[in-house]
């Protein structure tokens, strides 16, 4: 893609939809130029030698080339595949190698959602360079925003601003990956998962499915809980319970019947558990939604 960037405004509404983006654009440095380009606004410039301090996040995706990121927490290596997280207010500065160059990808943006997205403990100063990879799915979503911005059409902020947070997504789940790449533990977590899903109506015991997969169940059920976010328990349970909202809705099953059919104990037990998990009673969900 040719070098492009943009500056956009904001109305108010976009500032009330909770996250409104500033620019956006894509940059390729070649080897042994000045850095950054000069034709950036005086808020967005800076010099090696003084950084800068911005007013708004950025997220600046390396595709190619190597180089250097600073702030006030240290020195960090950037290579293909790195995201540079800028946070606003904080002093920073980066470039690439100059025998090298490098092609950034990037999308400056505010807003309270960003505000409670940049709260994930994977965002941190202290550790501003995340290094997710040559990913196409993040390529993508950064085209789609240049698209987007290029255009210009109504509403055209409230889309960009849903492919900002599939980014933080991606940022998040690529990051989770890397604690079971290569681990037969994953393919184990997978392999209970789809029998779970298959078998909604089954009482499952965790610890000899454990067993049976040649995993102790304490590291089973700490891996299943990094890998999904909740235990292998409350996964099945939760399984249930959707389908239970399912045949609430879609059929005239009594509520015993619907409970026995999932395999819960009994209708007591299947209805205490629903609203606990839903807030409500079976019966009082099937009125609201009917």
């Amino acid at each position: 893609m040719k070098d492009y960037f943009k500056y956009l405004t904001t109305a108010d509404e976009d500032i009330d939809w909770g996250l409104y983006l500033n620019v956006a654009g894509t940059s390729g440095i070649a080897p042994k130029t000045l850095y950054p380009p000069q034709e950036h606004p005086s808020e967005y410039f800076f010099s090696w030698e003084t950084g800068r301090i911005l007013q708004e996040y950025q997220l600046n995706y390396i595709t190619k080339g190597t180089g250097i990121y600073e702030n006030k927490h240290g020195k960090f290596q950037v290579k293909p595949g790195s995201i540079m997280l800028i946070f606003p207010n904080e002093w920073h500065r980066y470039r690439p190698i100059r025998t090298s160059g490098w092609t950034e990808n990037y999308v400056g943006f505010n807003g309270r959602i960003a505000n409670e997205l940049l709260k994930h403990k994977i965002f941190n100063p202290k550790q501003p360079v995340i290094n997710c990879g040559i990913k196409e799915e993040i390529i993508d979503t950064y085209l789609k925003i240049y698209d987007l911005v290029e255009k210009e059409r109504p509403g055209f902020q409230q889309v960009a601003s849903g492919m900002v947070v599939k980014l933080f997504g991606y940022i998040v789940s690529f990051e989770k990956r890397k604690e079971f790449s290569g681990k037969p533990i994953a393919k184990v977590i997978e392999q209970v998962r789809f029998l779970m899903r298959q078998n909604i109506e089954t009482e499952y015991n965790m610890e000899e499915l454990a067993r049976v997969h040649h995993v102790g169940y304490s590291y089973f059920r700490k891996m299943f809980k990094k890998y999904t976010g909740v235990s292998p328990a409350q996964y099945h349970l939760q399984l249930r319970i959707i389908r239970a909202k399912e045949l609430l809705v879609s059929t005239d099953k009594n509520i015993s019947e619907i409970g026995i059919q999932l395999g819960f104990q009994n209708v007591y037990h299947f209805s205490m558990l629903f609203k606990k998990k839903t807030g409500m009673s079976p019966s009082e969900f099937r009125k609201r939604l009917n």
